[in-house]
């Protein structure tokens, strides 16, 4: 099968591809964007001209101006006004004889103005001005009609739309319009209007270098990024396959986090989850390894004792004898079965529960499920016990946890299956169910004779049975299959004696209470 190479390739080389992909398709359009602003100001330009051309048109028809030398230049002298945001308008006959022009009459826009008014000006607004009258000298040495444009256009003598084009004159970068005077559908001469539009040129470069900074501002932040992202992310995550890694290969030398388990973030809870899991990855494996080995013992006494009562079998004819040793040979067998299959169950068991996800559940409700099964079954018994629940000690709380609910009610079956085998006839067992804010406790106290072991906890302990009038008919698995039950909900379990008073043993159970 082929790998799509950016599902091979690594994290910081896709960011790279993107963001290349990415500053491509800005520059298309970016390109696109820097094309198309010159001709939109020059389509500005070409709007205002030919407002111009037209508004001269319809005076020259009004006023019905022949196209001569004379009658031109009185005509641009009297309408003036027309042009004061120009910089050229030139007046040709249907020769291409260039007849007036506005430069040739030296219109001062402040001849257009009625009034005239004494204005401070700054140093700098005079070296504008300076520059402006400089680039209307240019303008003044220009002959527009020497452009080819322009020759093509007045050289056809016919009824033509308008035309706009740019140039650049002399360093200069000109807008120029230029159309037709028609009377009666005859052309009668043409109107050039020119503008000297180096602004055009200049907001052109603004917008140009704008962009490259811009390009090149991001273009650092990307790169800065990079160097977080690689050094602060990425790096610890290749570690972090390292580690699992070297876990894999059973080198301990390089599966190490400790730099990582102190930090704060995610990486650092990620670490310390990793970490976590790893320990308890060993510890089932441990525990594995140390069960079977203690499995594999408990199996060779009664083997040893299988194996000597079928020797004697066959060499004696005694039917007593016989009857005895074949009653060894089947209790033996039974409890080598009784091993495996709460061996089985328990591994079977251990599976389950890492696979079902846990819920929130109310242990109150287990409680009662469990208890009123138990009760029920008392009074089908000739064993006449009770057992009693008190919540009294919740003050409100709700005694919730995170779990599976059939594995918490199979806790407390084991537990309390437990203490009715100790417990005296008529005699009673408690539940007991109390709740602080982190913990929920769960004990369950019986009148029997109590714990006689020097360090009662070993009763947790695989395989551990203190039952000498029932030997071999318990695996001693029970309890141990409850305390692995009661970790693996994150909770814990311990036994104790009732005090002096009171005869009985007590088994206290604590669960995380869960909030959420």
């Amino acid at each position: 099968m082929k790998i799509n190479f950016l599902e091979s390739t690594s994290i910081l080389k896709k960011f790279f591809i993107f963001n290349f992909l990415a500053f491509s398709f800005l520059g298309i359009f970016t390109l696109l964007y820097l094309n198309a602003i010159k001709p939109n100001l020059i389509k500005t330009k070409s709007a205002q001209h030919l407002k111009v051309i037209k508004n001269t048109s319809d005076h020259i028809r009004r006023l019905k101006v022949n196209f001569n030398q004379k009658e031109a230049t009185e005509f641009l002298l009297s309408t003036r006004f027309l042009f004061q945001n120009l910089d050229r308008v030139q007046l040709f006959d249907v020769n291409s004889k260039l007849i007036a022009d506005t430069v040739t009459l030296d219109l001062d826009l402040t001849s257009f103005s009625r009034k005239l008014n004494i204005t401070e000006t700054l140093i700098d607004e005079y070296k504008l001005e300076n520059i402006q009258d400089d680039e209307k000298k240019e303008l003044q040495k220009v002959d527009l009609e020497k452009t080819v444009e322009i020759k093509k256009y007045l050289n056809q003598n016919t009824v033509q739309e308008p035309l706009t084009f740019d140039e650049m004159i002399n360093n200069n970068f000109y807008v120029i319009t230029i159309n037709n005077v028609t009377i009666s559908n005859k052309v009668e001469g043409y109107i050039i209007v020119s503008e000297l539009a180096n602004d055009i040129l200049i907001a052109v470069e603004e917008r140009k270098n704008f962009i490259l900074r811009t390009v090149f501002a991001v273009a650092i932040a990307i790169f800065i990024f990079s160097i977080f992202l690689d050094r602060f992310i990425l790096g610890p995550i290749r570690q972090l396959v390292s580690y699992t890694k070297a876990i894999k290969a059973q080198d301990k030398t390089k599966s190490k986090l400790e730099d990582f388990l102190r930090r704060k973030d995610e990486l650092g809870q990620l670490s310390r989850s990793l970490n976590e899991m790893t320990q308890n990855l060993y510890k089932r494996i441990s525990i594995a390894e140390t069960f079977s080995s203690d499995l594999a013992h408990e199996i060779r006494n009664p083997l040893t004792s299988l194996k000597g009562a079928s020797e004697i079998l066959d060499n004696t004819n005694d039917p007593d004898k016989r009857k005895k040793l074949l009653k060894i040979i089947n209790h033996d067998v039974e409890r080598i079965e009784r091993l495996i299959t709460d061996y089985s169950q328990m591994l079977k068991d251990e599976a389950s529960l890492s696979r079902t996800k846990m819920k929130k559940i109310n242990l109150l409700n287990v409680i009662d499920s469990v208890v009123d099964d138990f009760n029920n079954n008392f009074l089908n018994s000739k064993k006449k016990l009770k057992i009693y629940v008190s919540t009294s000690s919740l003050n409100g709380l709700k005694p919730n946890v995170l779990g599976v609910e059939n594995r918490l009610e199979q806790i407390l079956a084991n537990v309390l299956d437990n203490a009715v085998s100790f417990s005296p006839d008529g005699g009673k067992i408690e539940v007991l169910c109390n709740a602080n804010k982190s913990k929920v406790q769960l004990s369950i106290i019986d009148e029997g004779p109590g714990f006689n072991e020097t360090n009662i906890n070993q009763i947790f302990s695989r395989f551990y049975s203190n039952r000498p009038e029932k030997f071999g008919e318990h695996s001693g698995l029970g309890l141990n299959i409850v305390k692995n039950i009661i970790e693996l909900h994150g909770g814990t379990i311990q036994a104790s004696n009732r005090n002096a008073a009171k005869k009985g043993a007590k088994i206290d159970i604590f669960f995380p209470l869960y909030n959420s």
